[in-house]
């Protein structure tokens, strides 16, 4: 039976890909590769298992123990750490997951003949020029007006973070080994993906972050860019995201070597002032929020993306709306609220 290895295969994504594509394709057998060593990967790993799904317990950043796993037929290659905040301090562990990660995959790719489907981020996108979509960008104390969307085609090359460059750089080196290679890939540029099993923290996940404090009563604060709660990012719901990727597994033969971007789209795009709307609606809750005027060096007021090419390419477009995705999370979260308390977040 051909394989897919899905890495970072117990983490908010990973996992959700495993189960759900498991399900559309009987002629794959699918395994995870995942340290655990974020939080709630443990949960997922137990979910994993109870559907008999082998996971690779080991670092991404060691070659050796990669050379040793069985031939994969597909590479999803869903590992990464996501924050932008951590890729200030820590960025020996952002380069040697996300960038080196995605080297040993390909060497062994390249071994194997095995095919890439690359979950890349938005945050490739450069910070000055998406700042510059938006007036009054250091103070914005009114709603900002959702009339940019963005493309493959905008800039990368001014400074985006550290973690936005391990990322943009582990895709210029799939493109290279393709090319040098033959290796068959496609690369998905992902803005905010949300849904069940999103633990959620601060910069990671801030759907279900505000959420599950919106549920448990507990305090929020807005960042940046005055303080007001301006600042917008378009949501896709993970359900979505898997129905795309089986989408191109099916496909990959014929379609191949292409970037996307993928998210919820102008339809999908929230402000936070009006997520904390959403939520007080949804659970009846009102909770204090405060306001920190200082922003960070690697935030930005504004992304909504541009699904053009990927709906021509495949007719894919998002089903679930800002409803679907909040209502989702809400029901999970209080039904699992005992999972929150288990990893102290």
């Amino acid at each position: 039976m051909k394989k897919i290895l899905v890495t970072g295969g117990c983490g908010f994504v990973g996992s959700n890909v495993i189960l759900q594509l498991k399900k559309k394709f009987n002629d794959y057998q699918f395994h995870s590769l995942d340290n655990l060593s974020r939080k709630g990967s443990k949960l997922n790993y137990q979910r994993l298992k109870n559907e008999g799904i082998k996971n690779y317990c080991f670092d991404i950043a060691s070659y050796k123990k990669i050379l040793k796993l069985p031939k994969f037929s597909i590479i999803i290659d869903c590992c990464a750490e996501a924050s932008v905040e951590v890729s200030r301090k820590d960025y020996d562990k952002v380069i040697n997951t996300n960038f080196f990660g995605t080297y040993n995959l390909l060497k062994k790719s390249k071994k194997d003949k095995s095919k890439i489907l690359f979950i890349s981020s938005s945050r490739v996108y450069s910070i000055k020029n998406l700042e510059n979509l938006v007036k009054n960008k250091n103070n914005i104390s009114k709603k900002i007006p959702i009339k940019n969307i963005i493309d493959t085609n905008f800039d990368v090359f001014n400074p985006k973070s550290i973690y936005g460059f391990s990322k943009l750089a582990s895709e210029l080196l799939i493109q290279e080994f393709s090319y040098a290679f033959g290796i068959k890939y496609l690369i998905n540029r992902c803005g905010v993906l949300s849904g069940p099993w999103q633990f959620g923290v601060e910069d990671q996940g801030f759907m279900s972050l505000w959420m599950r404090k919106h549920i448990m009563k507990n305090n929020l604060k807005y960042k940046g860019y005055g303080g007001y709660g301006h600042q917008v990012r378009d949501v896709l719901h993970i359900d979505d995201l898997c129905e795309l990727l089986e989408i191109q597994i099916k496909k990959i033969n014929k379609i191949n070597n292409l970037i996307f971007n993928v998210g919820g789209g102008p339809k999908n795009a929230i402000s936070l002032l009006q997520l904390t709307e959403f939520c007080q609606k949804i659970t009846g809750n009102k909770i204090k929020i405060q306001s920190d005027v200082k922003t960070s060096i690697y935030d930005i007021p504004y992304y909504v993306s541009n699904n053009n090419k990927v709906t021509t390419v495949y007719k894919w477009y998002p089903k679930k709306n800002l409803l679907n995705i909040l209502n989702d999370l809400y029901k999970w979260i209080s039904i699992n609220k005992k999972f929150f308390l288990k990893i102290k977040l």
